[in-house]
């Protein structure tokens, strides 16, 4: 699968972003299912529909994506071994520019959104660990989605996405291992604060 190809279909994993409940007894499709009319309202609400209401649009739609994603997590996978080399302020900083990536990236996708329904089908559970299967209805196209999920402190949430056998967090270790072989950590960075800095130009002109 070509990356532009999994850009275009992952745009729809955030409307099934996990919004954690306070009944810590639901499953992990019982913390999904709730976000999608949340993000539907959002995409749906004309007082934030257009370019001039973009920044409002976006952050409402990351205070939910926050609070059922795993970015943490996330961030770790996606770095390998090399995480374990690098210290927390770095950490922290990388996990800051690969979430902004994701927002950057995804919820372009999503604001595109045309109507597309989910259905899920089924709920697999191991410990703290759970997959969450569904498809997607895009235009009579049925797109498998499967949510591996993680639970913490009685919350579960997503760390990895697989699309059409995929894996969002695979796909990203593979890209950025081939860019720190060549450049170290130091070049991954500024290769991802140069990419978010052109979604930040690609806005102004």
């Amino acid at each position: 699968m070509s990356v532009k190809r999994f850009f275009i279909i992952t745009f729809c994993f955030f409307l099934c972003s996990g919004l954690p409940v306070a009944l810590a007894s639901l499953g992990p499709a019982d913390e999904l299912k709730p976000t999608l009319n949340k993000i539907i309202d959002i995409l749906s609400d004309s007082n934030l529909a257009g370019k001039e209401h973009k920044e409002e649009r976006r952050a409402k739609i990351m205070a939910i994506a926050v609070k059922g994603f795993d970015f943490p997590e996330m961030a770790k996978l996606v770095l390998g071994t090399t995480w374990n080399n690098i210290d927390q302020q770095q950490q922290n900083h990388f996990e800051e520019l690969f979430t902004k990536l994701l927002e950057n990236t995804y919820i372009g996708k999503l604001e595109s959104y045309s109507g597309q329904e989910v259905k899920f089908e089924e709920e697999r559970i191991k410990g703290d660990k759970a997959k969450v299967s569904t498809v997607i209805d895009n235009n009579g196209i049925a797109i498998p989605v499967h949510y591996v999920m993680l639970q913490k402190e009685s919350s579960w949430k997503v760390y990895d996405i697989n699309i059409e056998g995929v894996s969002l967090v695979r796909n990203f270790r593979e890209q950025f291992k081939s860019i720190l072989r060549k450049e170290q950590f130091a070049g991954l960075v500024k290769v991802l604060e140069e990419k978010n800095a052109s979604f930040s130009t690609e806005d102004i002109e």
